[in-house]
């Protein structure tokens, strides 16, 4: 069986309007379903952050199906970062015979691609040329696909979530 792997990881604005969204083989075609799987958990983090002192790691959001869970970090600007788990990785024929324990991945093995990411969002931010205010809707509009928010496009940003995205397995201490 193969070990637990990445399947996506998004950056979702303060606003709740995606900043970036990156998906990983075998789900590089599912970006309606992972938009979707984010977006639910979006709830999450706000039931948490009212009813709870939030601390920075979310741990488990909430667990998809047998194969999939959701992980979460809030960083202390509003920043969302979500990373969506295959407990199976791409061994697409262990679903069938294998049923792994959500809680045999513990919430400590994320840490190092979220604080990962963390650092890669907060090397952006240091860039002279990224405006966050241009990936912030405006005041008043809702937050839709085809609204005047950006998502992020910087290439160095997007090479070090796809590092991560495929580098991350558990009982990895430091990325």
């Amino acid at each position: 069986m193969a070990g637990p792997k990445i399947a996506c990881i998004g950056v979702i604005g303060k606003a709740d309007n995606p900043l970036h969204v990156s998906l990983f083989p075998p789900y590089s075609d599912s970006t309606i379903e992972f938009s979707f799987l984010l977006n639910s958990c979006l709830d999450i983090f706000e039931i948490r952050r009212k009813h709870t002192s939030v601390d920075q790691d979310l741990g488990l959001l909430q667990a998809i199906d047998e194969r999939l869970a959701a992980y979460g970090w809030m960083t202390t600007t509003g920043v969302k970062l979500l990373i969506i788990v295959d407990l199976f990785g791409q061994d697409e024929g262990a679903g069938s015979s294998a049923s792994p324990a959500i809680s045999g991945l513990r919430d400590s093995d994320l840490k190092p691609a979220f604080r990962a990411l963390q650092s890669a969002y907060i090397q952006l931010l240091q860039n002279p040329f990224y405006s966050p205010d241009d990936h912030t809707p405006l005041p008043g509009h809702t937050v839709e696909p085809s609204s005047a928010c950006q998502q992020i496009s910087n290439p160095k940003f997007a090479i070090d979530v796809k590092r991560i995205g495929e580098s991350w397995a558990p009982g990895i201490a430091v990325m």
